[in-house]
């Protein structure tokens, strides 16, 4: 039988780590990509490898091969990307978490400032449903690499106390439960203080079964950012005018005159908005 060789590549944070032939295989299946697909990608790729070449530029390989073959898979490829490249402001992040809550049932609010017992806090994102009422912190990164160590759910849960004993001291309503919401990952001591101090945390990869990839994937709500087809100006216009989601400019198709978008462009980019939230190939 034969073995594969084993390369070493160069993380987005620096590790050097062995190259994972199933974590490639894993996210173009889960993109929706097929088996003839897949295994002529990972080949095209595995031709192409060489030590220390980077996780980035696998990934820009796989990508261009992928778009070659087919856009709307390509297109959900580059989900993580696509989250970065929500920024450089926090504000479409904060609107993109608010969005998944309520796909799952819970009435949002994004910018709401909120009494403490000590000070005023400005909370990203304030969300109800008939059981529990909850705050959630968003931290957002647009640069690949970076982690939310154990300072973020820290600073986040001395706020979340602070207007907790506010309300209580005027016997009010308390909230249920203090999130943080990331687009990167957490450090183990991040996680393990968010499961002592009872924060709910969500992250690009956790928790398991209901992580942002995942919860994405489900529910069909790919933000703008995912297209093949708008350059990056024509997002960042839409990003400006709170739309965030693809079905959001499904909503409000008008806004591609606005950018001069032709007929026949615009009636491609709306279809690969239709195909991304209805989760078509």
């Amino acid at each position: 039988m034969k073995t594969r060789k084993t390369t070493t590549i160069i993380k987005s944070n620096g590790d050097r780590v062995e190259f994972s032939h199933s974590k490639v295989e894993k996210s173009l299946r889960r993109s929706g990509a097929s088996e003839e697909m897949i295994a002529e990608i990972l080949k095209k790729i595995s031709e192409e490898l060489y030590p220390g070449i980077s996780t980035r530029e696998i990934y820009n390989r796989a990508f261009r091969l992928l778009k070659e073959k087919n856009r709307i898979v390509a297109s959900r490829y580059k989900l993580k990307k696509a989250i970065y490249e929500l920024g450089p402001t926090g504000y479409p992040f904060e609107r993109f978490i608010a969005a998944i809550l309520e796909n799952s049932g819970y009435e949002a609010v994004v910018g709401e400032v909120l009494q403490g017992h000590c000070v005023t806090h400005e909370v990203d994102v304030i969300a109800r449903n008939s059981q529990e009422r909850i705050l959630v912190e968003c931290k957002f990164h647009s640069e690949e690499g970076r982690n939310c160590n154990v300072k973020i759910p820290l600073y986040i849960h001395s706020r979340f106390r602070d207007i907790q004993q506010h309300l209580k001291n005027r016997e009010q309503e308390l909230y249920s439960r203090g999130w943080v919401a990331t687009n990167t990952r957490f450090t183990r001591d991040a996680l393990d203080y968010g499961k002592c101090a009872g924060l709910y945390l969500l992250s690009w990869n956790h928790p398991r079964g209901g992580s942002l990839k995942e919860r994405i994937d489900h529910t069909g709500l790919y933000p703008i950012t995912v297209s093949t087809l708008l350059t990056q100006r024509e997002k960042q216009f839409l990003l400006n005018r709170d739309v965030v989601l693809c079905k959001e400019l499904l909503r409000d198709q008008f806004l591609l005159d606005h950018l001069d978008v032709g007929e026949a462009r615009k009636q491609k980019i709306l279809s690969e908005m239709e195909c991304l939230y209805h989760r078509e190939v």
